[in-house]
């Protein structure tokens, strides 16, 4: 009899044992549970606000004066004398004196002119004189009407035709004397000199290359696309003309330059579909005062940014805040994304101009969203971060749990 209680004995100190291990189970309280649950994305939205706006154009182009000439010889000689600063950029007024070219034959010359037409009034005088004298021998006589012969009318007329010529010798003499000095025809600079001092030139010879320095032009390709934010002017405008701002860098540093678009070439280029606009820009030199920031050099290379037609009530926003189908993203009132088709109105380098699609105060996401799908949950910069969420547990409060283990010997 003893035997079998032992037999049984084990198995019932591991029934035992199971049934306080269910027991302190149910008394355990449970562990606080994590929500599984991720916390919304953070995203950048800009708000959108209309704005009344002038359109820009870009462009680009390099400087070039409006007025470019070479110099030439209208007579020939030596070269007696040259401006101080008659050299490759050397600046010079209009009306100064570049070069002047031996005048002693021309000189000459003009005082044997006067000469001839001192002698061609002497014989106009002495032929009038005749033609008097016979008119009052003819009426004295009474002999009738009197002929243009008889009055000397023909010398008289070849007596005047001479001095005409004489004077038309002085005047012809007397330019030629002007043109033994050459002068600036306009306030400029000096591109390239073709002659020296002791030089013998010719006429029709090349004496200088000469810039003027009172506008500078810039050709600028404008598309189809372009000429419909634009107003162009016409050839009879002469005010009002769009302003440009023209940018470029140098020595390492951004300058900018203020112009205006004056006209249009008025054809189209037959290889490049495009027409070019005049961009003027005056005293690019600085010669009339401080006009602008820094000098602007001609062959320079120039970014233009040319004022267009004004437009109200449009939205700017940055170009990557757009998707590939015309779409942008903007956050409700409960923080849920919603899909929006705009119209855009013109794309600029980092912006575009929104007409149609948009409200104010509509909040336009900026952030790049790689799986974005309509009502999905965002957060706004300075939203709280969700609470974590825990499990309840009998109490409502969590219950430590004890880090003895029950036991069972095998001995009980």
């Amino acid at each position: 009899m003893s035997f079998k209680k032992r037999a049984l004995l084990p198995p019932l100190i591991i029934l035992v044992a199971i049934g306080l291990v269910v027991v302190l189970g149910m008394m355990r309280s449970e562990m606080p549970m994590r929500s599984t649950e991720r916390p919304a994305v953070l995203v950048e939205v800009q708000q959108a606000e209309p704005q009344d706006i002038n359109l820009l154009v870009s462009g680009q182009g390099n400087v070039k004066p409006k007025h470019t000439t070479s110099l030439i010889a209208q007579v020939s000689g030596q070269i007696t004398e040259i401006a101080t600063n008659f050299q490759n950029g050397g600046f010079f007024n209009k009306g100064d004196v570049l070069v002047k070219v031996d005048s002693r034959d021309y000189e000459v010359a003009l005082q044997s002119a006067k000469a001839n037409l001192a002698q061609a009034k002497a014989a106009l005088a002495e032929e009038s004189a005749r033609a008097e004298v016979a008119r009052e021998e003819w009426e004295s006589l009474q002999l009738g009407e009197i002929p243009d012969l008889g009055l000397r009318k023909p010398q008289v007329a070849s007596a005047v035709a001479a001095m005409q010529s004489a004077e038309a010798a002085v005047a012809k003499a007397q330019r030629d004397l002007d043109r033994t000095v050459i002068r600036a025809p306009f306030a400029g600079v000096l591109q390239s000199k073709n002659v020296d001092l002791g030089q013998y030139v010719n006429v029709s010879s090349q004496i200088a290359e000469m810039l003027g320095t009172e506008i500078a032009e810039v050709r600028v390709p404008l598309s189809d696309r372009d000429l419909a934010y634009l107003n162009l002017p016409d050839s009879a405008q002469t005010s009002d003309f769009p302003e440009v701002r023209l940018t470029s860098q140098v020595a390492g540093q951004m300058y900018h330059w203020q112009g205006r678009l004056v006209r249009s070439e008025g054809v189209l280029d037959s290889s490049s579909r495009v027409i070019y606009g005049v961009v003027e820009v005056r005293d690019p030199y600085n010669r009339a005062g401080q006009t602008h920031e820094r000098v602007l050099r001609f062959g320079r290379f120039v970014a233009l940014e040319i004022e267009g037609v004004f437009v109200e009530n449009v939205y700017r926003i940055p170009r990557y805040a757009l998707t590939t189908d015309g779409n942008v993203w903007l956050v409700d009132s409960d923080r849920r994304l919603q899909r929006q088709h705009v119209e855009v109105l013109r794309a600029e380098e980092n912006h575009v101009i929104v007409n149609q699609g948009l409200k104010p105060g509509d909040n336009v996401v900026l952030t790049q969203l790689s799986n974005a799908l309509p009502s999905m949950k965002v957060r706004l910069p300075g939203d709280p971060l969700p609470e974590q969420m825990e499990g309840p547990s009998d109490s409502g409060e969590p219950t430590e749990v004890s880090n003895e283990t029950t036991e069972t010997s095998a001995d009980e």
